[in-house]
């Protein structure tokens, strides 16, 4: 049987090789980051203008990454499949950005935003990962400020900050509810400065669909470029580099209905994938407490209401089940404030999972609130008497406008109606701790890698990543690779090149040619019904592995009997959901798989086989305290085990109560 797997696990999977982080530095771990980047290899400016880099993603990650490369002098090709850098996903985000500055002076420090970071990812993070994150986001405020991003500020002119889940300190920055918005424009400016030095060239509308892997004199493969779609024209590109890099996001729209925009896919890091690259925990999802419920079949997206509402907003449900009175109705002492009940320690700013979980058994129970009992109120009563309602406006009037533009109330009036929703993905490709894969010349920043949130990340800690690995880690990192170029050239008509273009060119012939009955759409929301049933807030080894029979079955229908309609030389957006929803499928079925073979419970992956008395999760150090980095196989997926040690922070039960 395979190691420390149930028979029913065992039977979807083949035990590889061990793999180990060669680049993680030791010895202090206040000092690691600093000695890598003296160790690492420079290149001279000169040199830099003679190497190619490719950047697929605009995001936070891919922006900042841009704009500093190009600023470093290297030649860079950037790549998004939206008409503009600024229409990536980052912008949605809300609520802030953790940086650990203390300007608070409430006992926060570089060392506790790593102990918080690691705490809440439920010790299945890097340590050395999650620490050089906390050094790097005191810098990354620094940055932002100088770019003319408007943080709030204090009367006096301080930058101001609030609270977010996971933990006691204020270190989260913001810029009202607009703070995603607000870092992409800074990153945005910066990148098109870049443009216009000519350093920088940005092909909007453009989507990659293969990556392109050539061996070197040695015979060893390494990422070279990539195969993109010109969405308009329907034309494909062969670019070729030095580096790529993937700064391509999470892959939450898996479930269909998420808090990601509807164009967010997996099939950047799904094509690496099935070129070599391991993913690493792909079970590791997220979901956000704090989103507007599902209202009916007709919805593409939820909407997430930011979690720094948490700050000041109360959660509560009525005591008695079936409660249908008007809110304001509800005395006080027929309240359950679930969360100051349970968790008197950290209240209604408890870590996303454990929110997210107690909001659902609440509504289990029959407490739930709203169109078919699945909600929890959010209510700013509290707030309103005790700052005034004119400061409840300022910091957070855009959201309450939003939510009362999908919902027809007002939240001043009535409490907001919440319940938990797919939000972020932990999971992503494995890197190594200069944040390249395990593909040689494959990098991958943001979102797209698993490196620092282990099985939950921290609110505001997305915006953090991203900013780090684009401004300051990778540029450090990726030169130690670059010290070695520039490479050979790649002509266009090299067999490497020829063949990923073949492999694209056929793929969008099949779903041409296909011409079935049941429309792309029917088919994601299918498969996004089967992993919220079955993959969601709880699983269990029955329901995950129903989920892989259902999504088997789901996939073989697929490629018999979709339906794409037009012809690939033109605007084609149903080809373009095609091919997302293809990988989406292949991408669900390992994540269940991974899900399964995970028989414990940590952060957001709960296995309702491993819970404490009380209904919190239940690790098991001693059989998966490793990540899990999965080689794709044609008939099984590949695991290889990374251990994780941990030095400097011991592991224990996660407890915020």
């Amino acid at each position: 049987m395979t190691e420390n797997m149930t028979p029913t696990a065992a039977q979807y999977i083949e035990m590889g090789e061990p793999i180990v982080d060669t680049k993680a530095p030791t010895g202090p771990i206040e000092k690691r980051w600093d000695e890598r980047k003296f160790s690492a290899k420079l290149v001279n400016p000169a040199n830099r203008r003679k190497i190619k880099v490719i950047i697929v993603g605009t995001g936070l990650a891919g922006a900042s990454a841009a704009a500093t490369m190009g600023e470093a002098g290297y030649q860079v090709t950037s790549f998004c499949y939206q008409d503009s850098p600024r229409r990536a996903h980052s912008i949605a985000a809300q609520g802030g950005i953790n940086a650990a500055k203390n300007y608070r002076n409430d006992g926060d420090s570089v060392y506790r935003l790593f102990y918080d970071t690691v705490k809440g990812g439920d010790f299945r993070s890097r340590e050395s990962n999650s620490y050089r994150l906390a050094q790097v986001s005191v810098n990354i405020i620094d940055q932002c400020v100088a770019q003319g991003v408007p943080f709030a500020r204090e009367y006096g002119g301080l930058l101001d900050n609030r609270s977010f889940g996971g933990v006691q300190v204020s270190r989260t920055f913001y810029a009202r509810g607009q703070t995603g918005q607000q870092l992409l424009i800074g990153a945005y400016q910066a990148l098109e400065r870049q443009v216009a030095a000519g350093t920088v060239e940005v092909r909007s509308r453009h989507e990659m669909l293969d990556l392109i892997m050539v061996p070197d004199a040695d015979g060893k493969p390494k990422a070279r470029g990539v195969i993109v779609r010109d969405m308009v024209t329907g034309e494909l590109e062969t670019h070729t580099a030095d580096a790529v890099v993937l700064a391509t996001g999470g892959y939450g729209n898996v479930y269909y209905l998420s808090t990601n925009a509807m164009g967010c896919n997996v099939t950047a890091t799904w094509r690496a994938h099935r070129r070599g690259a391991y993913f690493g925990n792909p079970c590791y999802t997220q979901i956000h407490p704090t989103c507007i419920p599902v209202s009916g079949d007709y919805q593409s997206k939820l909407t997430l209401m930011s979690e720094s509402l948490r700050n000041d907003g109360r959660i509560w449900v009525p005591k008695e089940k079936g409660d249908d009175r008007h809110p304001t109705e509800i005395p006080e002492d027929e309240r359950d404030y679930y969360l100051e009940r349970i968790y008197p320690a950290f209240g209604n700013l408890v870590p996303r999972d454990i929110a997210s979980r107690s909001a659902k058994y609440q509504c289990d129970e029959g407490k739930g609130v709203g169109p078919g009992g699945l909600g929890v109120y959010l209510d700013f009563a509290d707030a309103i008497e005790r700052m005034g309602r004119k400061t409840v406006e300022a910091k957070y009037g855009n959201l309450f406008d939003m939510y009362e533009r999908i919902t027809g109330e007002n939240p001043y009036e009535r409490p907001m109606r919440i319940y938990p929703a797919v939000h972020y993905t932990m999971g992503g490709l494995w890197v190594d701790y200069d944040l390249q894969s395990n593909l040689e010349g494959l990098f991958v920043t943001g979102e797209a890698n698993f490196s620092d949130q282990g099985a939950n990340r921290l609110g505001a800690s997305a915006l953090m990543q991203g900013l780090a690995d684009g401004y300051f880690v990778l540029p450090n990192t990726i030169a130690n690779y670059l010290a070695d170029s520039p490479f050979e050239p790649v002509p266009d008509d090299h067999p490497a090149v020829l063949e990923a273009r073949e492999a694209v060119e056929q793929r969008i012939a099949t779903f041409l040619s296909i011409n079935g009955n049941r429309t792309v759409d029917s088919f994601h929301k299918e498969l996004g019904h089967i992993m919220w049933e079955h993959c969601g807030m709880e699983r269990s080894e029955e329901g995950l592995t129903k989920a892989i029979e259902l999504i088997r079955n789901l996939k073989s229908e697929f490629w018999t009997n979709v339906k794409v309609t037009g012809v690939n030389e033109e605007l084609n957006q149903t080809l373009e959901r095609a091919g997302r929803v293809a990988d989406l499928i292949e991408l669900g079925e390992l994540m269940c798989i991974d899900a399964l073979a995970r028989a414990e419970s940590c952060g957001g992956h709960f296995r309702v086989e491993s819970q404490t008395e009380d209904g919190e999760a239940l690790r098991h150090d001693d059989e998966y305290a490793y990540v899990a980095a999965w080689e794709f196989g044609e008939k099984k997926p590949v695991l290889h085990k990374e251990d994780l040690e941990y030095e400097y922070v011991e592991m224990k039960a996660r407890s915020y109560k």
